[in-house]
């Protein structure tokens, strides 16, 4: 179970950089398995390069190779990529993670180029990013598996299509040392049972504990209590999203005490009624 890490902020919207070190302490020491760092639900396009220069540090000084750490690196102009990628100090940080590009809407062929020429130029592993409803694209199966196969610095793949048979393809067909992440935390358990091999879980900010006992329950054939497991957190998946994300998981981290409930627009916090119900929720687990 990796977890994509929110960014807290104070108040008055500067980072909040002692909760998120608090924030990763706790989750390292109940059970992540490593953290995915300024990506999608860290709200990173807000961020500015000092920020996200700074967040990368903390995390990195705050986790002291305990666990692995994957940065976000990802965009729509391949050779603002492959510049960072080259003179980004990557000192403690095991793998990037990249998004399918955004926006231009590029062809499979212009995916397959653009992530060969990113694989080619980084010096860590990479990890591919694939969610379509946020970018307007879905990179199939087809060309998931002639990157994985063409260039052995990628390694994974997060996908978030919500596309069963797309992701089956992957797992079926894929090389043997390339992994398969679920990118939703409402489909991981049926992923797995699949032959997926983890997630980047948004809820394991809050309840890393209790999410990583499903995914191995899970990935040990464990199913039956498994299950059980991701029928109690049902409910909690959908109202975490209901108003975009982080906003549902900033809501669950604000009630525990981790961080204020605080984003940065174009994102608002989640409306009270969210908030009433995930406090219910929390209640009873």
């Amino acid at each position: 179970m990796g977890i994509a890490l929110v960014t807290p902020f104070k108040a008055d919207m500067s980072v909040d950089y002692e909760a998120l070190q608090h924030l990763v302490e706790f989750q390292v020491s109940s059970g992540a398995d490593f953290l995915c760092v300024l990506c999608t639900t860290a709200e990173t396009p807000t961020l500015t390069p000092e920020e996200r220069a700074k967040v990368r540090q903390v995390v990195t000084d705050q986790v002291r190779g305990r666990v692995p750490i994957v940065i976000g690196c990802g965009g729509n102009n391949t050779m603002a990529i492959v510049n960072e990628l080259r003179y980004t100090d990557w000192r403690g940080v095991d793998a990037v993670l990249s998004v399918v590009p955004y926006y231009n809407k590029p062809s499979q062929e212009g995916l397959y180029q653009h992530f060969s020429t990113i694989a080619k130029a980084s010096p860590i592993p990479v990890i591919l990013y694939n969610v379509p409803g946020r970018v307007g694209v879905n990179m199939t199966a087809e060309t998931t598996l002639r990157l994985a196969n063409d260039n052995p610095n990628i390694i994974a793949i997060k996908e978030a299509s919500g596309n069963f048979d797309q992701i089956d393809d992957i797992i079926k067909n894929k090389p043997r040392n390339f992994t398969v992440l679920s990118g939703d935390d409402g489909i991981t358990f049926p992923l797995i049972t699949l032959g997926a091999e983890g997630v980047v879980s948004v809820i394991g900010n809050a309840l890393p504990g209790e999410f990583a006992r499903m995914v191995r329950l899970a990935l040990n054939g464990d199913y039956q209590n498994a299950l059980t497991i991701h029928h109690r957190f049902k409910e909690l998946f959908s109202l975490l999203f209901v108003d975009g994300n982080p906003a549902g998981v900033k809501a669950m981290l604000s009630a525990m005490g981790y961080c204020e409930n605080v984003l940065r627009l174009p994102l608002v916090p989640t409306r009270i009624t969210t908030f009433e119900k995930i406090q219910a929720i929390l209640r009873q687990l």
